[in-house]
């Protein structure tokens, strides 16, 4: 058997994007923007929730519409995917609302509610040593010996354009928005968010965030090649979400036009965005959904951080997504 699928090639368009919405619309949630109260705006500032998706974040919206966009007889014999947590509940959601096997390779050191969550869902879980290189071999091994198609977690034009859906509904809900800040891990939900934003408000601000210590996509772009960093450097930041070690080809090249720039946030700065919005908002968000609070707040304080300065005008940070542990939300909070 094989792992190859006849796929579109190039970047995917504004086009793409929409048609993904209307592929996508009955698996995913539209979720809200929410206003929330960050020290020093002088303009509103609002939250697009992805928590409040069914698997608790945005992944599902990717998944969902490259299983959609498969051919009937390629997709009834399954799929695998290799994830820290979130594309694997995204997938494994996907494959069960169109009735075929997923098999989900995760490596050591993803947070257990994560896997707990895919293993709910059906998917089968495959475990790994925490490289970029042990998931992909494994991954792709499985995908040869069960005829099964390989779901990229974000360097796929039908990813992009899924995960686009949601810069979609930000332009629409909010079309005097100046500036969104979206996380930055392999780069998928980055592109397509920069693609519809851009694409609906021209002269808005996409400006993508990563921690300190898994900055790969920053060096990238600021070098003006792809650079990998190590499994032993990314593992530091407790933001599990984006700890790729490299970016996608198609996102960096879609980033390196559409991207205003990228920030960098502390492990303290991350921990205090995320008691901000338990404590002050009132919702749950994961480490890597509260990079973009973290960023804000950043340069609210200092007027211009990593190059990047804010256009005056509604800003929209991204949370994309909620599922933390439960034993890291309590020691981020402070509470035994």
């Amino acid at each position: 058997m094989t792992d190859t699928v006849i796929v579109p090639q190039g970047v995917p368009t504004l086009q793409d994007v929409k048609a993904a919405r209307e592929r996508i619309a009955a698996g995913v949630r539209r979720t809200p923007l929410l206003p929330l109260t960050v020290e020093h705006a002088r303009y509103p500032v609002f939250v697009k929730p992805e928590m409040l998706q069914a698997v608790g974040s945005f992944k599902v919206r990717g998944a969902l519409n490259f299983l959609a966009s498969l051919p009937e007889d390629v997709r009834q014999r399954g799929v695998v995917a290799h994830s820290s947590g979130n594309h694997a509940q995204g997938v494994a959601a996907a494959a069960k609302r169109f009735g075929v096997k997923a098999t989900i390779v995760i490596p050591e050191g993803a947070p257990a509610v994560k896997v707990e969550n895919t293993r709910a869902l059906g998917a089968t879980v495959v475990r790994c040593e925490n490289t970029q290189a042990a998931r992909e071999e494994t991954t792709a091994a499985i995908a040869r010996s069960e005829g099964a198609t390989i779901v990229p977690p974000y360097d796929h034009p039908w990813i992009v354009a899924g995960q686009g859906t949601l810069g979609l509904e930000i332009a629409e809900d909010l079309p005097e928005v100046k500036n969104v800040l979206v996380p930055v891990g392999g780069g998928g939900l980055a592109s397509g968010v920069a693609l519809a934003v851009t694409g609906m408000v021209p002269g808005a601000r996409v400006i993508g965030v990563e921690p300190e210590f898994a900055a790969d996509a920053k060096e990238s772009l600021e070098s003006g090649e792809r650079r990998k960093w190590s499994a032993e450097q990314v593992m530091r930041t407790m933001a599990d979400g984006v700890r790729t070690q490299s970016i996608g080809v198609l996102n960096f090249a879609m980033l390196r036009d559409l991207l205003t720039g990228i920030v960098t946030v502390s492990e303290d700065e991350i921990a205090r965005a995320v008691r901000h919005y338990v404590t002050r908002a009132h919702v749950v968000v994961e480490p890597t959904g509260a990079i973009t609070l973290a960023a804000l707040e950043r340069l609210l304080a200092t007027g211009r951080a990593g190059g990047v300065e804010l256009l005056p005008g509604p800003t929209v940070v991204v949370a994309s997504g909620g599922n933390v542990d439960p034993t890291r939300l309590c020691a981020l909070l402070g509470v035994r």
